[in-house]
């Protein structure tokens, strides 16, 4: 059994595509980020960069204590691993996947949060910023389409934890400020991951839990206002 602490962002979604896609049983553990719940000292004990999502394994593959995981990437490789699924054996598949989802955590998970964090959620419209941050997202959707001209994947004829990492962050395009229209090779890769029963199982997860999502005055001040002495 997986406890997965999670909340309806495009880094909680990551875990239930891959959870829903293996068969691998799981309990999600709300964690309103909204609300400040990241600073409680029970999940800061497992994620102590109060950002969720994070795993307890209960039955990890060496038999012994639970295991504890923070980081989105460092899960879905776990996870593949664990569970022989998503994730090459040989060397160069695996080399394959890995390289691209490094990219999407280095690259395409960063910048469209600034998008979105400028476009939509600071106080003040600093043009500069938006640009800087739409037009990066651009970029990133560009290097996407071209990757997967001719493969069904990212990674080639398999669907891989690239993949899963990669597509929540798609999801929110028309926010982001992108025409899927203009990537063609990324909408067909979008419209087949969209349309897979474990993706509609796991965006249905999330909307039982959070049935409309908003980030109001109160959530903006606990999301946005953290220093090192400031956390809540």
């Amino acid at each position: 059994m997986i406890d997965l602490y999670y909340w309806t962002t495009p880094n909680g979604h990551k875990i239930t595509l891959f959870l829903e896609e293996s068969g691998i049983p799981y309990r999600i553990i709300p964690v309103h980020i909204g609300k400040g719940e990241q600073f409680q000292p029970e999940f800061l004990a497992i994620a102590p960069n109060n950002r969720i999502p994070a795993i307890v394994d209960h039955a990890p593959a060496d038999g012994g204590a639970p295991i504890s995981l923070f980081e989105s990437g460092a899960i879905l490789q776990y996870l593949a691993e664990k569970s022989g699924q998503f994730l090459p054996a040989d060397v160069r598949g695996r080399a394959e996947v890995s390289q691209w989802l490094f990219w999407q955590m280095g690259g395409l998970g960063p910048m469209a949060g600034q998008n979105h964090h400028f476009v939509q959620y600071a106080p003040e419209k600093i043009q500069y910023a938006i640009d800087r941050y739409v037009n990066e997202t651009n970029r990133l959707y560009g290097v996407l389409n071209r990757r997967l001209a001719g493969r069904d994947f990212i990674a080639g004829d398999a669907y891989s934890i690239a993949d899963m990492a990669a597509y929540p962050w798609i999801v929110p395009h028309e926010k982001q400020g992108q025409k899927l229209a203009d990537f063609p090779h990324l909408a067909r890769w979008f419209a087949a991951i969209e349309a897979r029963p474990a993706t509609r199982r796991a965006y249905a997860r999330a909307a039982e839990i959070n049935a409309a999502p908003t980030v109001d005055e109160d959530a903006k001040r606990v999301l946005f206002g953290q220093t090192a002495a400031k956390t809540a």
